[in-house]
């Protein structure tokens, strides 16, 4: 099936019109007709019936066009495969106020003329992102899967870098003096995480650091976002919270929040990167060099066991 003339049947439905179809594609209108007309004759059906106005599908055009559009999304994606210097480096992170975000930001910062694209797939499942890496809809994810073992051929997983906790809590807070924490203080104090989803990296992570470190994490309640958890920090006496050294918090001066870090060992959140194992973006190289760059934790550090070897 001549795949041009498919996506000069589906430009031909969308705008109703051979000629603007032709005009779009950079062909004559003749050039579309016999397009259509051949794929009309290999698929021995109608696809058009030709008005006044211009074309409607026929019964038939209307049952083939997702699949003609599908047909067509995956030609360009195949392209853009080979070609993948001439489109933009599109990475997923997180959240636009997470570490993976700030680091991406630094490195754009240092690279301005790099095309980059930086997306969110707000999935909390990391086989979705996977899918996502495997299809081509992104060129690399910041995700973690914690059983290697399940990941597809074509998709590797690598150390991205870690990324160092610390103890949020309001001015009430028993602990809000202190300059630095060890993991030993933490015990006994609720460590609220709201939006902890089943199957997630992050559900994976905190029952391990429960678990291995004997602290007291839950996730009750419904998320209301950060504004919500920043505004009930700041009037408790006994809920804290963790979060990235870098991740992005802002909240109201007479908040009075403490960042506190966590030490002996230090507290990291391992940030994977999931990528193609063949045929990667030419721009992730440059990425994976500043990722490279960044200041290693001390010495003394807790991190899962399912963390990417360093």
């Amino acid at each position: 099936m001549d795949t041009e003339a498919v996506r000069s049947f589906v430009r031909a439905a969308e705008l109703g019109q051979l000629q603007q179809a032709a005009d779009e594609l950079g062909v004559t209108q003749q050039a579309v007709s016999k397009r259509v007309a051949a794929l009309e004759r290999d698929l021995d059906v109608r696809l058009f019936t030709r008005t006044a106005r211009g074309v409607e599908l026929t019964l038939d055009g209307q049952a083939f066009l997702p699949h003609a559009r599908d047909v067509v999304a995956g030609v360009d994606r195949a392209v853009a495969a080979i070609r993948p210097g001439s489109r933009a480096l599109r990475i997923d992170v997180l959240g636009l106020r997470t570490a993976q975000a700030v680091v991406l930001h630094d490195y754009w910062r240092s690279h301005p003329e790099t095309n980059l694209d930086v997306v969110t797939l707000r999935v909390d499942d990391p086989r979705t992102a996977v899918a996502a890496v495997q299809a081509g809809d992104v060129d690399a994810s910041f995700r973690s899967v914690t059983d290697p073992t399940t990941l597809p051929r074509d998709v590797r997983m690598i150390h991205a870098f870690d990324s160092p906790l610390e103890l949020l809590v309001g001015p009430r807070h028993p602990l809000a003096g202190a300059r630095s924490l060890t993991p030993a203080r933490l015990r006994g104090h609720r460590i609220w995480v709201p939006g902890i989803a089943a199957r997630s990296e992050w559900a994976d992570f905190y029952d391990q650091l429960a678990t291995d470190l004997d602290l007291r994490t839950d996730a009750a309640g419904p998320h209301f976002g950060d504004e919500v958890l920043l505004d009930i920090l700041a009037d408790s006496a006994d809920v804290a919270t963790l979060v990235g050294s870098r991740d992005r918090y802002l909240w109201p001066a007479n908040h009075d929040l403490r960042r506190i870090p966590i030490v002996n060992p230090t507290l990291a959140y391992p940030l994977s990167l999931l990528l193609p194992r063949a045929n990667p973006h030419p721009g992730l190289r440059a990425v994976l060099d500043h990722l490279a760059s960044l200041a290693p934790l001390p010495t003394r550090t807790w991190r899962p066991s399912w963390a990417p070897a360093t």
